[in-house]
């Protein structure tokens, strides 16, 4: 099924464009001075970690080229990581390490690199190859996330993330990005991921979008994605909403992971989430976002805030004055 139609349909239920995006909810509820502690990878870890909230553990960061050369020493202490970008948007320049052996480094998706090619991409990154407006940037080597079960016939040799909007520390709008062969192995829809929509209530996979079609199964698997149960989704939908105090942004999109062995983690945050999600979902976030706006000065806390959110946007929900 092409995505034509459920535009359309999404006009009559509140699609929120970009240009309103940015006009009412990011100029207006994200003051441009917080952006760097979404921005950077490495703040946001740091912040996130000093609030007890998970992340995946720091390995060690490359600041400086002189650095690189010290790379085989750092890393040989560790069977797998993931080098990324502090700085780095969609996906690019984020390099996973599977395993090593005999001075190799096995990525995900088959390859070999020698330490000379991983030396080479780490210089890529410092020079600013993959940063946000092409400046010099930080190497962060990191924890390899290893994919709850639950995805493990959804999704293409990568590590799913679920995506999940939040305003004024409500939970808004979700969905889970899974990867697949197109998008080698990385959960970006622009790349080629599929996005499957949440039910904020149940934490059960709705529909999902990928490339300019609306499908029911993985392209790769042939799995169903609909009905798949979120695993801790009250903890991911927790750790979302504690965002807003996190960073003090009005309007953020949190990227989680859920590792089979240590639970939900936060990845990054986004200060200017995309609006593909409301394709996936099948409807629009203004009329949510609205809701938020006339009811959100009378909840404390993030429970709170979250048993809202599932009170108001689960499917079929009525709709609140």
């Amino acid at each position: 099924m092409r995505i034509w139609g459920i535009r359309k349909r999404l006009s009559r239920t509140g699609v929120l464009g970009i240009n309103k995006r940015n006009a009412d909810y990011t100029l207006v509820y994200n003051p441009r001075r917080l952006y760097p502690l979404v921005d950077d990878k490495l703040q946001t870890k740091r912040m996130a970690k000093a609030a007890g909230i998970a992340v995946p553990d720091l390995y060690g960061v490359v600041e400086i080229e002189h650095q690189v050369r010290e790379l085989p020493g750092l890393l040989a202490q560790y069977s797998d990581f993931v080098i990324k970008p502090a700085m780095g948007s969609g996906g690019d320049g984020i390099l996973v390490i599977s395993g090593t052996r005999k001075n190799l480094y096995h990525t995900i998706s088959g390859r070999l690199l020698s330490s000379a090619e991983l030396a080479h991409h780490v210089s890529n990154i410092l020079s600013g190859l993959y940063s946000l407006g092409g400046h010099n940037d930080n190497a962060i080597i990191e924890y390899r996330v290893r994919s709850d079960p639950v995805f493990s016939e959804i999704t293409y040799q990568g590590v799913p993330d679920v995506r999940i909007i939040v305003f004024l520390g409500i939970p808004v709008m979700s969905m889970v990005r899974l990867p697949t062969r197109m998008s080698d192995g990385k959960a970006n829809l622009h790349q080629g991921a599929v996005g499957a929509g949440v039910d904020i209530g149940t934490g059960l996979t709705l529909n999902a979008v990928w490339g300019n079609d609306i499908v029911l199964e993985h392209p790769d698997t042939g799995q169903p994605v609909q009905a798949v149960q979120i695993p801790h989704w009250d903890a991911l939908l927790e750790t979302a909403a504690r965002c807003y105090e996190l960073t003090g942004l009005g309007y953020v999109g949190v990227d989680l992971v859920l590792d089979r062995d240590r639970g939900p983690m936060i990845l990054e945050l986004n200060a200017r989430p995309g609006l593909n999600i409301q394709i996936a979902n099948g409807t629009g976030l203004q009329t949510r976002l609205a809701l938020v706006k006339r009811h959100h000065e009378g909840l404390m806390g993030a429970k709170e805030r979250v048993s809202f959110a599932r009170e108001h946007f689960a499917v079929g929900a009525p709709r609140a004055a």
